[in-house]
């Protein structure tokens, strides 16, 4: 009895019909004539909503219902979850669905609502955008039945306790390994170079042409051909490139829902991938206080997998980032030179003064590429026109800011440090143009 009326509902149909039957009788005091009339409606309503409440409840099962998850979410993109449902009734059913969504995503008005034919069988699907890597948790998968007549609904209940964990946006590097090595147009301004280089990994020997470099002149292979030969170079390969994540406070700054170390997040994840189909040697380190989730540099097969574990355990832990720390980890942990993609954040020429001293010795070891971030809520706001005198002051301090970041790509460009300042959505772009480009040009 507990579960029936557990399951039983009452529609707003159902007040309507019997607030019309109330009328009625009130009705019926002014005109007596009325009252059979309003009796003998209210009988019949009764009658109906028995009939409506022995329709639904006349199949145990009357609907079968299955919520389809992912094995995982990908963090900060679109994850499809699909609804499938069969009506088992011999009359069409209408279908309210209400999810009991993850409490991360506060949502409180989710339903879905359909018809659905005797016998008939049909998918539905709706999307969910995580922000947060983590565990998400799903509660039951409500279905209320409606018959025809509308007056009562039956919930039944499935798939009830569900989790399903949030990795970095794995969705990504999909989508950027196939635009990285596509020989399509490649859009969002993705570089896809292949350039012959100057290093020492030889690739062939082929005949001179007007504009080969003539210091690569094979002479023994030029005198048994009687023909200008020339020694042809390939990039390096298994080069050691580490994705070094600042997990500090600086980091939690979030935007269109992520915070700045869920980007740096994705676009490590994605720019390892890139890495190894590259036949590089893919890393990554943390840190605030010190060195932390410490991946060595490799080409294993279950590099990316490792890479992967361990970037989804990664959080913030709100202290101020020890850059002098890293620096003598750095140098105690790498013998060998290697391209450290740092993703970090100033936010003005002091803060970036107080560390310079650190990234310069570490340039002097490794090749430094320094990535840090505007502040695209800042640059929306100058765009919108001041109306009052402290909305022009307002404009103004945030143009500094704006500056700012400007003055630190030139302060770090002048100490021959390599720096990219992105917008976060446009990190994962701009971190793979720019060791494309550094592999291109053979500055490693």
């Amino acid at each position: 009895m507990k579960k029936f009326f557990k399951s039983f509902f009452i529609n707003q149909r159902f007040f309507i019909a019997y607030f019309g039957v109330v009328l009625l009788f009130v009705l019926s005091y002014f005109r007596p004539a009325l009252f059979p009339i309003a009796q003998l409606v209210l009988v019949l309503l009764l009658l109906i909503t028995l009939l409506d409440g022995f329709f639904l409840y006349s199949k145990k099962t009357p609907i079968k219902a299955k919520r389809i998850l992912p094995d995982k979410f990908s963090n900060g993109d679109e994850n499809e979850i699909y609804i499938t449902l069969k009506n088992h009734h011999k009359f069409s059913l209408h279908l309210k669905i209400i999810d009991e969504l993850p409490p991360q995503f506060q949502i409180r008005d989710f339903d879905i609502k359909l018809k659905l034919n005797s016998g008939e069988t049909k998918q539905v699907s709706y999307s969910l955008r995580p922000v947060t890597r983590g565990e998400y948790k799903f509660g039951a998968l409500n279905v209320f039945t409606n018959t025809p007549i509308g007056l009562l609904s039956r919930r039944i209940q499935f798939d009830e306790n569900k989790s399903v964990p949030t990795y970095p946006s794995f969705l990504q590097f999909k989508k950027y390994d196939f635009l990285a090595f596509s020989k399509t147009h490649q859009p969002f301004g993705l570089k896809k170079i292949r350039k012959l280089g100057d290093t020492m990994e030889f690739e062939q020997i082929k005949e001179y042409v007007i504009g080969d470099n003539v210091r690569n002149i094979n002479w023994k292979a030029t005198a048994k051909k009687a023909s200008l030969m020339i020694n042809q170079f390939q990039d390096e390969k298994s080069q050691p490139i580490y994705c070094v994540i600042d997990k500090g406070r600086v980091m939690k700054m979030p935007f269109s829902g992520l915070s700045l170390l869920d980007y740096s997040i994705n676009a490590a994840l994605v720019l390892s991938n890139i890495v190894l189909r590259k036949h590089d040697k893919a890393g990554i380190f943390t840190f605030s206080r010190k060195l932390e989730d410490k991946v060595k540099a490799a080409r294993r097969n279950m590099q990316m997998q490792l890479i992967l574990n361990t970037l989804y355990n990664i959080e913030t832990d709100f202290s101020e980032s020890d850059f002098s720390r890293l620096f003598l980890d750095i140098k105690h942990t790498l013998k060998q030179r290697s391209l450290l993609l740092l993703f970090t954040n100033f936010e003005t020429r002091d803060a970036l003064e107080r560390q310079l001293k650190y990234l310069r010795a570490l340039n002097k070891s490794h090749l430094l590429v320094v990535i840090f971030f505007e502040n695209t809520e800042l640059t929306a706001f100058i765009k919108k026109p001041a109306k009052t005198t402290q909305e022009i002051f307002d404009k103004v301090i945030a143009e500094k800011f704006i500056h700012e970041k400007k003055l630190i790509v030139n302060e770090l460009k002048k100490h021959g440090i390599i720096s990219i300042l992105t917008a976060p959505e446009d990190l994962t772009v701009n971190a793979i143009n720019k060791y494309l480009e550094i592999k291109s040009r053979g500055i490693f």
